[in-house]
C-alpha cells in the first residue's frame, strides 16, 4: 500500500471512530452524542404523534402532502442511522474479535439493531409498496416507540426487570389463567340454564371470567341466579389479589434493577478515584454508601471560591465548569473532582458552577473520616496511598488533582502546579507532635 493509500485508510478509520463515539455515546464527544440523542428522541416522539394524527380525517386530508414529506424525511434519517450503526458495529469491544463481517452480522441480530431496522422499514414500504402496505406502515411507525429504550435507562431497566422475573411472571400468569378457567366453568354450569344465549359454552363463560377477574366488569354479561351472584362475588375478591401478583413482582424487580444499576455506577466512579484504587471491592462499597445525592440547576453555584473544601463530588449526570485562576475546566458525566477536599480541608481556590441541570454524588470528608475511625485497615490503605502520591510528586492545579485534570484533557504546568498534600496532615501532626514530611513540601499546610 502506498503512503497516500495508508493516509486515506487512517483518515477513514478516524472518521469511523468519531461516528462510533457519537452514535454509541462513548469517548470524549459527549456534546455531539447528546445532541444526536435528543434529536433522535424528538424525531421518534414526533413520528408517533404524526402517525396517530394521520388517522384523523380532518388532519390527514388537508396536510397529506406535507405529512408524507415529513414521513419520508424521518424515514431517511432512521435508515441512515441504521446503516451507520451497522458500519461501526465492528468497533464494539465485545464484537471486535469476530472480524468486520461477522461482527456486523452479530450486531444486526441484537434486539437494539432489530428495533432500529423496524424503524427504517416504513420508508422502504412507502417507496416500494406505496398502496399495498398502509396498515403495515402504520404499525411499524408506531413500533418506533421501542427505539426510546436505547435512550432511556429507566425503560431498559424495566425491560430487564421483566426479563429477569419471567419465570415468576409466567407462574403468576398460569395461576390467573387457572382461576379464569375454573370460574368460567363453574359459571357455565350454574348460568347455562338461566342464560343459554350468554353462557352457551365455557369459552363464552371465559369472557365473563376475564372481565370480572381484571375488575373491569363491562356489565353486558352478568349472573342472574343467587348462586351465580355468590360465585361472581368470590371471583371479584380473588381478582384484586391475582392482578396485584404480577404487578408486585414487576415493581419489586424494577426497584432492585434501579438500585443495582445505581450501585454499579457509583461503585465504578469511586473505584476510579486514585485515593481509593488499592481498596478491596467490599471497602469501595462501604465508601460508596457514604455518597449523598445532590441535584443542581443550570447556572447554580456548587462551591464558591474561598469556601472551606470539605467534600468531593462525582458527576452522575450533567456537566460542570471549574473556574480556575488561569483557565476554566469542564467535566462531564462520570468525572469526579474535589479529591483534595478529602486530604486537607483548605480554602477553595476555584468556583464550581453547573453548566446544565446536573445530578451529583457528594462524599463529605467528615463522613469518610468517621468510616476510617471505625475501620483501621481501610484508614491505613487510604493513608498509605495519600503518602505514596505525595512522595511521587503528584501535581495539583487549583482544586484539581492530576488525574482530575486529565479527565478534561488538561495537564498542570510545572509553574502553576504544586505537590499534593498528605491525607489529614493537620490531624496527624496534632496526634504525633511532628509532621509526617517536610512542611515546605506540603501545599496544604
Amino acid at each position: 500500500m502506498t503512503h497516500e493509500g495508508r493516509r486515506r485508510a487512517v483518515q477513514v478509520q478516524d472518521v469511523k471512530q468519531v461516528l462510533f463515539e457519537v452514535l454509541e455515546d462513548t469517548g470524549s464527544r459527549k456534546v455531539a452524542a447528546r445532541i444526536l440523542r435528543k434529536t433522535l428522541v424528538a424525531l421518534i416522539i414526533g413520528n408517533i404523534v404524526l402517525a396517530v394524527l394521520e388517522t384523523v380525517p380532518e388532519v390527514r386530508e388537508p396536510l397529506a402532502s406535507r405529512l408524507r414529506f415529513i414521513q419520508l424525511g424521518c424515514g431517511v434519517i432512521f435508515l441512515i442511522e441504521y446503516i451507520l450503526r451497522i458500519y461501526v458495529a465492528d468497533l464494539h469491544p465485545p464484537l471486535r474479535r469476530f472480524g468486520p463481517l461477522w461482527s456486523r452480522v452479530r450486531y444486526a441480530l441484537h434486539p437494539d439493531a432489530i428495533v432500529d431496522l423496524l424503524g427504517a422499514l416504513p420508508l422502504l414500504f412507502v417507496l416500494f409498496l406505496p398502496n399495498q402496505a398502509i396498515t403495515v406502515v402504520v404499525i411499524l411507525r408506531l413500533l418506533r416507540f421501542l427505539k426510546l429504550a436505547r435512550y432511556s435507562p429507566a425503560l431498559r431497566s424495566l425491560i430487564s426487570a421483566v426479563v429477569g422475573e419471567r419465570k415468576a411472571l409466567l407462574g403468576s400468569t398460569m395461576i390467573i389463567l387457572g382461576v379464569v378457567l375454573l370460574s368460567a366453568t363453574v359459571m357455565y354450569l350454574i348460568e347455562h340454564e338461566h342464560q343459554p344465549e350468554k353462557f352457551r359454552s365455557i369459552l363464552h363463560g371465559m369472557y365473563w371470567a376475564i372481565t370480572t377477574v381484571t375488575t373491569v366488569g363491562y356489565g353486558d354479561v352478568v349472573p342472574v341466579s343467587n348462586l351465580g351472584k355468590m360465585v361472581a362475588s368470590l371471583v371479584m375478591m380473588l381478582g384484586y389479589g391475582l392482578i396485584a401478583l404480577p404487578v408486585g413482582i414487576i415493581a419489586s424487580a424494577f426497584a432492585r434493577e434501579i438500585h443495582s444499576r445505581d450501585f454499579v455506577v457509583t461503585w465504578s466512579m469511586v473505584a476510579r478515584v486514585p485515593l481509593f484504587e488499592d481498596l478491596k471491592a467490599t471497602e469501595i462499597a462501604e465508601v460508596s454508601k457514604l455518597l449523598q445525592a445532590h441535584n443542581v440547576r443550570k447556572g447554580e453555584t456548587i462551591a464558591e471560591k474561598g469556601a472551606v473544601a470539605d467534600r468531593m463530588f462525582f458527576i452522575f449526570d450533567g456537566e460542570v465548569e471549574i473556574r480556575l485562576p488561569h483557565e476554566t475546566v469542564y467535566l462531564g458525566e462520570g468525572s469526579f473532582f474535589g479529591e483534595l477536599a478529602l486530604i486537607n480541608q483548605t480554602r477553595r481556590t476555584a468556583t464550581i458552577v453547573a453548566c446544565q441541570d446536573s445530578q451529583l454524588l457528594v462524599l463529605e470528608a467528615g463522613a469518610l473520616q468517621r468510616l476510617m475511625d471505625l475501620d483501621e485497615g481501610l484508614a491505613k490503605k487510604i493513608m498509605d496511598e495519600a503518602k505514596t502520591r505525595a512522595r511521587a510528586g503528584k501535581k495539583i492545579l487549583g482544586e484539581l488533582a492530576e488525574e482530575e485534570l486529565q479527565q478534561a484533557g488538561v495537564y498542570a504546568s510545572m509553574d502553576k502546579a504544586r505537590e499534593e498534600p498528605e491525607l489529614f496532615t493537620d490531624n496527624e501532626e496534632k496526634e504525633t507532635g511532628k509532621p509526617d514530611k517536610d512542611p515546605s513540601g506540603d501545599a496544604g499546610s
